[in-house]
């Protein structure tokens, strides 16, 4: 069923009352309708929920392979990380794929194509700096006209006939926006270093656009390119509204940047999957951090809006709030991922929230209608560094609810633990790197240390872009985040690497038995730290939290993926047993009417001596396994699932090391 609201009946509902908004019924976080998934996290307000049980914990061992879509053969080389989520309308299944991000349109029962779209950019492509398939792409319908609108490696958003695949030639030019131009700031159209992973999100008649720029531990110069949000017309491709993610002078916000640095710092894009309330008639942008992931010292103030969640009007761009979740980051916390719009229940009043999970295992939530923090937040205060040049914010925001859902920071008591003698190993060898709580500042890295500063629940931890889950009926949200060991270590650029004062690096030689012992920043980083090759941080390394977002309390929390081999193969774990693990890496999950479904990211040897990974089944009440079915490869996109012909399926995104990227839809036996 389709609900459509024109521009006066959303008019009204901008002016009506809190009483009167709470009163209207749920759209944006009621989940996937109809047994279609028609947006990239289900619904605007990406859930990742579907209220559909025909799997569920009696049978879901019972599922087998409906069919599998391989992408080998999409662009010039295959993929090896295939992070999409497909959608599918009307028995369509329509999906990006392939190193060139082609997008192709399947039978949704069969997996047969039906036909494929590629764009050849040449040397725009080649030099992009987001490349591959990317997460997605949006659907639109007007129930008479179908369109898929999607962002090329190289910056343009393309407008597709669903049915037939050929451009759009009324969208844009020949069906093509250039995203590089009319963004209110000078892009070279090949060289320049913008781009997006993340879906474009359609909201009526209004398609919003991120941007996305080079991981930021090195960045070349201070100076880069700023990633604004900009929304057009789903018809024709022309420009609504651009919403500066660092303001111009006479804006909101400019005065948070001292010594004018605004007018020359970059990113600040948006680079996760943006959220809609189209009753409410706002977009909810999360936005990364500027230039230089680890070193602000170019950068001096709190600089908004880095690292905030920006309530915008969704038909004019116009700010309505926002709140900054880290002050001046120097961490690469980002906000990776999409802000959940939730409808909870607060002393008998149903508030309608956004809950946004992140990088540092905080899911901080706020009132949607204004910002407010639903269970409080404090500013309190943090450690300021001793990097010379940096500026430092005194305190930093801490949700009073939740707690943090993963550890954060690295302390003693974070270290491997398995025996006695691996222990002591780790404590000598992080005797040389700074420990601290969240938010402890990184160092200036020296041969006699300190080499880093080390930290969980910042680059490369906590959760990332894959985001969370919520479910409407119970209130519950399930967070999947992963341990990720980060060294935040800086050093001065040689060789005019860069102009920047500092970048990401170590100056710490390599060790012995205790593994590499430098590294700078980075995705899923923290340079290989290790003890005998086995992770310096002890486990779980990936987990799923349920947090009850009425009270803001932890339901339950269970380690996610089997065991790695290396870990119980090793020697110097021979004869004893290790509970699972779980698996480090970024993943996601789909909530379903009893179930929660998730894929292991990599592969382990089963009992059956068979190389590969598990798709999980949990109890969604208690975290408990009730299933597992055998994948050929790791998950390495978000779980989707659907009702076609009386069938369910699930389907999602395989790949890994020597395996090229495919699609895998599993279904129960007719």
């Amino acid at each position: 069923m389709r609900r459509v609201f024109s521009r006066r009946a959303v008019g009204r509902i901008q002016a009506a009352s809190f009483l009167l908004l709470a009163a209207l019924p749920a759209l944006a976080q009621s989940g996937a309708k109809n047994g279609e998934w028609r947006t990239y996290g289900g619904d605007l307000g990406n859930t990742h929920y579907a209220p559909l049980d025909q799997i569920n914990a009696s049978n879901f061992n019972q599922l087998q392979v409906a069919w599998r879509f391989k992408t080998d053969n999409l662009g010039a080389t295959p993929e090896y990380n295939f992070e999409g989520t497909p959608l599918m309308a009307n028995g369509v299944m329509y999906s990006t794929a392939g190193t060139r991000r082609d997008v192709v349109a399947l039978d949704a029962a069969t997996g047969e194509l039906l036909w494929v779209h590629s764009e050849n950019e040449g040397k725009r492509g080649g030099v992009a700096p987001r490349k591959l398939s990317g997460r997605g792409l949006a659907y639109w319908s007007d129930g008479r006209e179908e369109r898929i609108l999607y962002v090329t490696p190289g910056y343009r958003l393309i407008s597709l006939n669903a049915k037939t695949g050929t451009v759009i030639a009324g969208f844009g030019a020949n069906g093509a926006v250039d995203l590089k131009m009319d963004d209110d700031q000078q892009i070279d159209p090949e060289s320049s270093e913008i781009g997006l992973h993340a879906a474009p999100v359609v909201a009526g008649d209004t398609v919003i656009v991120g941007a996305a720029h080079k991981p930021g531990g090195v960045p070349t110069s201070k100076t880069n390119v700023k990633g604004y949000v900009r929304a057009f017309d789903v018809r024709t491709g022309k420009r609504l509204w651009i919403f500066h993610t660092i303001p111009k002078l006479g804006e909101f916000g400019y005065n948070t940047w001292e010594n004018d640095s605004a007018t020359y710092t970059g990113n600040t894009g948006a680079w996760g999957q943006i959220s809609v309330d189209e009753q409410l008639g706002m977009a909810f942008i999360p936005v990364e951090l500027p230039t230089g992931d680890y070193y602000g010292g170019h950068r001096p103030g709190n600089g908004l809006f880095g690292e905030s969640v920006v309530a915008v009007d969704l038909k004019t761009g116009v700010r309505k709030w926002h709140y900054q979740l880290v002050h001046h980051g120097i961490w690469d916390m980002d906000i990776p991922d999409a802000p959940m719009l939730v409808d909870i229940t607060r002393n008998g009043q149903t508030v309608r929230a956004v809950a946004q999970p992140t990088k540092q295992a905080f899911l901080y939530v706020f009132d949607r209608t204004n910002g407010q923090p639903v269970f409080g937040m404090e500013e309190r205060p943090v450690e300021k560094g001793e990097v010379p040049g940096e500026w430092y914010s005194p305190t930093q925001p801490f949700p009073l609810k939740p707690p943090a859902y993963d550890r954060q920071g690295f302390t003693m008591d974070d270290l491997i633990d398995f025996t006695p003698q691996l222990h002591e190993e780790a404590v000598q060898f992080v005797s040389k790197y700074k420990l601290g709580p969240v938010f402890t500042p990184p160092v200036v890295s020296k041969p006699e240390g300190p080499y880093a500063t080390l930290a969980l629940a910042t680059a490369g931890g906590g959760t990332n872009w894959a985001g969370g889950a919520f479910d409407p009926e119970t209130h519950i949200a399930y967070l999947p985040s992963q341990k990720a060991l980060t060294a935040l270590g800086l050093v001065p650029p040689e060789n005019g690497r860069s102009d920047m004062r500092y970048i990401a690096g170590s100056a710490a030689p390599r060790s012995g038995r205790g593994g590499r012992g430098g590294g700078g920043g980075g995705e899923g980083g923290g340079g290989g730290l290790t003890i005998e090759g086995l992770p310096l941080a002890k486990p779980p390394y990936a987990s799923i939290s349920a947090i009850n977002l009425n009270t803001g309390d932890i339901v339950w929390q269970i380690a996610h993926g089997e065991t790695p081999d290396n870990i119980r193969n090793h020697p110097a774990l021979k004869g004893r047993t290790i509970p699972r693990t779980g698996r480090p890496g970024v993943f996601s999950v789909l909530v379903t009417k009893t179930l929660i479904i998730a894929g292991e990211r990599g592969v382990f040897t089963t009992p059956s001596g068979q190389v590969g990974a598990m798709l999980r089944a949990y109890d969604k009440a208690t975290g408990k396994e009730v299933g597992a079915v055998y994948m050929p490869a790791g998950q390495t996109g978000t779980p989707m699932t659907y009702m076609l012909n009386g069938k369910q399926y699930v389907v999602l995104a395989i790949a890994g090391q020597g395996f090229p990227a495919e699609l895998i839809a599993f279904k129960l036996p007719s």
